[in-house]
């Protein structure tokens, strides 16, 4: 069972910490480049747990509405990669809106917590993945400094300064 407050704290820690935030970009940059979004819901989940980094493996759990299950074929697509990934219904805990008395909480001004029905979604992912795919990242993006640029300047061609200057004295000359 998820707690709102345990998942902001989870948050938190991860943009305390430079090393948690980017292996949660690299986790996320795979997810991408092996198009798990393109299946129906995946683009809604929501981090609940992670990243747990291990020796081999980064752990990440994410959380759905339990209505909005992400389909299974993403999920067949990441195992094609050797990962792991698990499926699980639990329950989220809440703190209810208050809206009338009976809402609040006997003994305090804050909300009735309800148990909201989420399905949860670990995945297991080896670090040498992560790694292939960043290096590919950098390798598509990277240029080189020594090579000469595609377009090279006309050799013919002269200052807007100048070109503006001999247009403007055969004019004084007539």
């Amino acid at each position: 069972m998820q707690d709102i407050y345990d998942i902001v704290k989870n948050i938190e820690g991860i943009y305390d910490s430079n090393t948690s935030f980017q292996v949660l970009k690299d986790f996320e940059r795979v997810i991408d480049e092996l198009d798990i979004y393109v299946y129906k819901n995946w683009e809604d989940g929501e981090l609940c747990e992670g990243p747990t980094i291990e020796r081999h493996w980064v752990t990440c759990c994410f959380m759905w509405d339990r209505a909005n299950m992400p389909d299974p074929m993403g999920g067949q697509r990441l195992l094609d990669y050797d990962c792991k990934v698990s499926y699980s219904k639990s329950y989220v805990i809440k703190p209810r809106k208050i809206r009338e008395p009976g809402d609040i909480r006997p003994g305090s001004k804050k909300g009735k917590l309800d148990k909201h029905p989420i399905w949860v979604v670990k995945i297991q992912m080896p670090k040498k993945l992560i790694a292939d795919i960043y290096t590919g990242y950098i390798e598509s993006n990277f240029i080189d400094p020594t090579e000469t640029p595609a377009v090279t300047p006309d050799a013919g061609a002269q200052p807007a300064e100048d070109a503006a200057a001999a247009t403007e004295a055969p004019e004084a000359a007539v």
